[in-house]
């Protein structure tokens, strides 16, 4: 099965998949919280989102609460605050877990990629980001201190297009 076939929730609760979601767009899965350090990346992905939108790009966020907390909000909270403080208009899923024993299908896989390093294994923290194919396929992988617009993140997307 390819990870854009694996079952997701979105954040309004309806079932669905990447495909249902963004159709063969290349995706930027990117795991999010709302009171993180690095939260102030919405704004960059907001701009991925802009930039690349109409040549067949989307970014999928993915709230999660596993690192200290940083996303405790209901699904409502968590819409109403990236629409109302970043502008976001990008697809995002339910609260999910990307670590644990509870971790989701989807993240199983993407825990199996290697970043720029060659290293494998548990999301470091919020804001990872996959890059994923039209078909499928798992181009990248980047860590969380790696900004939307850092040219091998924008290079990847721009290859992948």
């Amino acid at each position: 099965m390819s990870i854009r076939d694996v079952p997701v929730r979105t954040l309004a609760g309806a079932e669905s998949t990447l495909s249902d979601l963004v159709g063969d767009r290349v995706v930027l899965l990117v795991n999010v919280a709302s009171k993180c350090g690095l939260t102030p990346q919405y704004s960059g992905l907001v701009e991925l989102q802009k930039q690349f939108g109409e040549r067949g790009f989307s970014v999928v966020g993915v709230p999660c609460n596993q690192f200290m907390g940083q996303e405790p909000g209901s699904a409502e909270e968590i819409q109403e605050f990236c629409s109302t403080t970043y502008g976001v208009d990008f697809p995002l899923l339910a609260k999910t877990d990307v670590n644990g024993d509870e971790r989701h299908e989807l993240y199983r896989t993407l825990v199996e990629v290697p970043d720029a390093e060659g290293k494998t294994g548990d999301i470091q923290w919020n804001f990872e980001k996959f890059l994923i194919a039209r078909d499928g396929a798992v181009a990248a992988r980047f860590r969380p201190t790696v900004t939307p617009d850092a040219p091998d993140l924008v290079a990847g997307i721009e290859a992948a297009l």
